[in-house]
């Protein structure tokens, strides 16, 4: 005879007796509002929505394993990296993954013909109406307004059946609000004279008065980096710009004219457009070429004309959504918005039928990934939730599997988040929290996050740097730096930062002000100076602070020790953390031990002997390094 609870599951639609089965569990909850946004009102439960449900990677969990197993110099197979079919096929999620939510919406009443399955069976794309997806998750929807003007749709918590949830990464649009991707505030000096510059030499402006105006001449001169590329042929140096940001022609002669070598002249980087990706002219002000004109500047001049630097030129100018994920889109196929990656909430959709948009197909594994891939860009960890970090930050291992290195700039505003937002006790950011609040992607283990320093007042290109630190009367420059509250701390890493948290003693702040378990992820990395460099930008020389210059010049370091072992018949350096961080290595980095990174109503951290969370292991030695990487496999 049946029992009561078997008879009236025998009663019960097919879906309504799988969930009794299966309880839900809560898969993403979000604790506030992001600032600068406000609750609008209830969404319409009859207007249209599509959900999109990122399916569980097959081996993800090993992912740091692999990595290592090519990137750690001790172990045998060091410098193997993979080939992009190794990368799709090792982390394909499963049939079983496909099957089971598959099932699952079938079984809850959607109709076959609104379910889309991804090529690559990476997602699952569901299309419902706000009630039918609030019922399916149960979750409910509203509509937010930015300060900008700007409408979000999300939800503050999602819930999925125990037996759907595991094969589930993420769900969009949920808890998720829009991160934009907008180069950091950049301080900047108009007071110097073109005439100024031009009277040191037509060539080159020497190392003189490197304290108040870095040059070409004064990084080579403090990094000890004097080469000439002989295996361009082979290598490959790329930095990734997001439009409105453009480059100026003439601004860029103007600066080569008086700093580089006169083949630089005329010659613009290899373009390559990602999702209608160019070189608007409706705008050249400082504010829309003074990030572009800083990395390209350096990065093409330090590299010299023998390699061709490639500029990633991402997203068109109406859509307000270009991200991360749109240029990874573009290097890795597999992780495209039909192949995995993509959230429409966060992420710019193409094509984008807006008047004037870019109204073509979204890239999609469309362009080649350099060797080396410096982003002078960056979010807030809290702007995200940690299931979009994470794999997004799984994304870069994969390219690290690949044999590229990516550099990211660690952020200009001490142990504050972009904007000078500290974290308050509920997560929530503000100008008034107490808490640091560590930037994204520099806190991603699998990327070189890069701080800044600079040369004290009245010192030469020989006297040790110091912190970067610039402070006027509309703001303050620090290098960022700190612990992640979303990444555990790397394997290279442990020894480090066990040995500055024993060390570190301040009056200033408690350890409740930031993640100092020892458990965490810390950066930078590394660091180079990042003070008054001299740009050409709106017909005129400006000076520059921020990480925004360490990373592209750190790039074109490393980019001309990939040349140096490419051109003896030997690979990449691809992820070099595991290995700058190894013993041999420290006598390869200049130790930062003066300054600070204040943020938070606090003093922040200070400089140390060893690794600090301000500049890092230190500024390279560019020939000891090449010598290290000539010396291994």
């Amino acid at each position: 005879m049946l029992g009561l609870l078997q008879l009236s599951l025998l009663c019960l639609p097919f879906s309504q007796a799988s969930s009794l089965l299966s309880p839900l569990v809560l898969h993403e909850r979000r604790s506030h509002i992001p600032s600068k946004w406000s609750l609008a009102r209830k969404h319409d439960g009859s207007a249209s929505h599509r959900l999109r449900f990122g399916l569980k990677q097959s081996n993800i969990d090993n992912i740091e394993e692999y990595l290592y197993d090519i990137a750690d110099p001790s172990s045998p197979n060091f410098g193997k990296h993979w080939t992009p079919a190794e990368v799709a096929r090792t982390f394909a999620p499963s049939s079983e993954s496909l099957k089971v939510v598959h099932e699952w919406l079938i079984e809850n009443g959607i109709p076959e013909e609104n379910v889309k399955v991804s090529s690559s069976k990476g997602w699952i794309e569901v299309a419902t109406t706000v009630e039918e997806a609030e019922e399916l998750i149960h979750a409910d929807y509203h509509v937010y307004q930015h300060e900008s003007g700007q409408e979000h749709v999300a939800c503050d918590e999602y819930y999925l059946p125990e037996h759907v949830a595991s094969h589930v990464d993420i769900v969009t649009p949920s808890v998720h609000f829009n991160t934009i991707v907008r180069p950091k505030p950049m301080f900047r000096d108009t007071d110097l004279m073109k005439s100024e510059i031009t009277i040191v030499n037509t060539t080159y402006a020497g190392v003189d008065h490197c304290d108040t105006q870095i040059s070409l001449d004064c990084l080579r001169a403090l990094y000890n980096f004097h080469y000439t590329p002989v295996a361009s042929y082979l290598n490959s140096y790329g930095i990734v710009e997001y439009t409105p940001q453009t480059f100026n022609q003439s601004d860029m002669d103007l600066f080569f004219t008086n700093y580089s070598l006169p083949e630089l002249v005329g010659r613009p980087p290899f373009q390559v457009s990602i999702d209608g990706g160019f070189q608007q002219t409706f705008n050249q002000s400082l504010d829309y070429v003074g990030e572009s004109h800083l990395d390209l500047q350096y990065g093409m001049g330090l590299v010299t004309p023998k390699l061709n630097v490639t500029l990633y030129q991402v997203g068109d100018t109406v859509n307000p959504n270009t991200s991360f994920n749109n240029f990874l889109d573009a290097v890795d196929g597999s992780y495209c918005s039909y192949e995995g990656g993509d959230d429409p909430t966060i992420d710019a959709i193409y094509p984008d039928t807006q008047p004037g948009g870019y109204d073509g197909p979204p890239a999609c594994g469309t362009a080649k990934p350099a060797s080396v891939i410096s982003t002078s860009y960056g979010y807030n960890e809290a702007d995200l939730t940690s299931f979009y970090a994470t794999r997004q930050c799984n994304e870069y291992a994969k390219l690290g599997l690949l044999g590229v290195t990516v550099v990211y700039s660690s952020g200009d505003s001490g142990v504050a988040g972009n904007g000078q937002q500290c974290l308050n006790d509920d997560g929530s950011q503000s100008a008034t929290g107490t808490r640091f609040n560590p930037s994204f992607p520099g806190s991603c283990p699998y990327v070189t996050s890069v701080g800044a320093t600079q040369i004290a007042a009245g010192n030469s290109v020989n006297d040790p740097e110091v912190a970067a630190a610039r402070v006027t009367a509309t703001g303050a420059f620090y290098s960022g730096g700190g612990f992640s509250n979303v990444f555990n701390v790397p394997d290279y890493q442990k020894d480090a930062v066990a040995t500055y948290l024993k060390n570190f003693k301040t009056d200033n702040f408690t350890s409740a002000a930031f993640n100092s378990s020892g458990d965490s992820r810390a950066f930078p990395d590394l660091a180079t100076n990042g003070a008054a460099y001299v740009v050409a930008g709106a017909g005129e020389f400006v000076l520059e602070w921020g990480t925004s210059a360490s990373s592209p010049t750190m790039g074109a370091i490393l980019a001309m020790i990939n040349d140096a072992r490419l051109a003896v018949g030997k690979k990449t350096i691809g992820f070099i953390n595991p290995t700058i961080y190894s013993e041999p290595f420290r006598v390869a980095f200049n130790d930062i031990t003066s300054g600070g990174n204040p943020g938070c109503g606090t003093e922040g951290f200070t400089c140390s002997t060893g690794w600090d969370p301000i500049t890092g292991l230190g500024t390279p030695n560019f020939e000891r390094l090449k010598d290290l990487w000539l010396a291994m496999p």
